[in-house]
């Protein structure tokens, strides 16, 4: 599909200018079954420095990871639960078919049953995103607000998730952070800085990265192919406060500082040769009737070389 034909928009400040592509079942650039289809954001330009980009080679929009920017991926409801035929939910996405009893995979397309209801408000410095979906289990509305802030390096997601139906909504979201700054190579020019000592392994440290107090630091460049991967890492404790770290390229001296007001639930790490990406979930439980709100902030800046 042309460029110019897939639904976008775009929001700037006074510091920021972002692209925003915006969901649509038939025209979207992104229509997998893995991500929340709000925020694809393809780059934000601050100061002179692009932070996010594509860092794929292979495009098709149903490719569950053909995504960029902060989005954000829903663990599915009940899915080991449903049987084979059944319908399952992923908020942001819809109601989807469990093709047959192999355990739920990111990776795979699924059947969409109901894409639900998207409505869209585009203004100069935010755009307003809500979902709707009715089903026979489960039913909500997610609002979710990606906005710069005024006279800040600020970007801002503000989300609110109601339960308009009869049962439980118990599950999890994490932000995948895809960040591409200025293309520049995964290697020993960035740094990822926690607020706490890390703790954990995974594929790849040791030899492409290592964990050094806390931070996660890169030994050499990574090559395509090679990623680093580190499931569960440890070292934070109960606290929002904790959910607070910072990606820096001191080549470039560009950095971002992240920030949100719920406790992590778990902290995961992924990087391949072109993007780099903390993976930090939290908890979702939202009863009947009742609403849950969180927010995160990104923070531009820029440093000494």
């Amino acid at each position: 599909m042309p460029q110019s034909k897939i639904p976008q928009t775009e929001i700037k400040n006074a510091f920021i200018k972002a692209e925003i592509y915006l969901p649509d079942h038939e025209n979207g650039y992104y229509r997998g079954t893995r991500f929340d289809w709000s925020g694809n954001m393809p780059n934000l330009v601050f100061n002179g420095h692009n932070y996010f980009g594509k860092w794929f080679d292979k495009y098709s929009p149903e490719i569950h990871d053909v995504i960029m920017g902060p989005v954000e991926e829903f663990t599915a409801l009940d899915y080991p639960e449903t049987k084979a035929g059944d319908t399952f939910i992923k908020i942001g996405v819809g109601v989807l078919t469990k093709p047959d009893d192999q355990p739920y995979a990111f990776s795979r397309l699924y059947p969409v049953v109901n894409h639900g209801k998207w409505s869209i408000k585009k203004h100069a410095d935010k755009v307003e995103f809500t979902h709707v979906l009715n089903d026979k289990v489960y039913s909500y509305k997610y609002d979710k607000t990606v906005q710069l802030t005024k006279d800040k390096p600020e970007l801002v997601l503000f989300h609110t998730l109601k339960n308009t139906g009869t049962r439980t909504i118990e599950t999890s979201v994490y932000d995948h952070n895809f960040f591409v700054m200025d293309n520049q190579p995964i290697g020993p020019d960035f740094s990822v800085k926690f607020t706490f000592p890390l703790s954990g392994g995974g594929q790849g440290i040791g030899d492409l990265a290592e964990i050094k107090g806390n931070n996660i630091e890169f030994l050499r460049l990574v090559k395509n192919g090679e990623t680093v991967f580190c499931s569960e890492l440890k070292g934070f404790g109960t606290d929002s406060k904790d959910y607070d770290f910072k990606i820096e390229n001191r080549k470039t001296g560009t950095g971002v500082r992240i920030r949100c007001d719920k406790p992590f639930l778990k902290l995961n790490y992924w990087n391949c040769a072109t993007t780099l990406c903390p993976e930090p979930y939290i908890k979702i439980k939202v009863e009947p009737g009742q609403e849950i709100s969180w927010t995160i902030r990104y923070e531009f800046y820029t440093f000494t070389k």
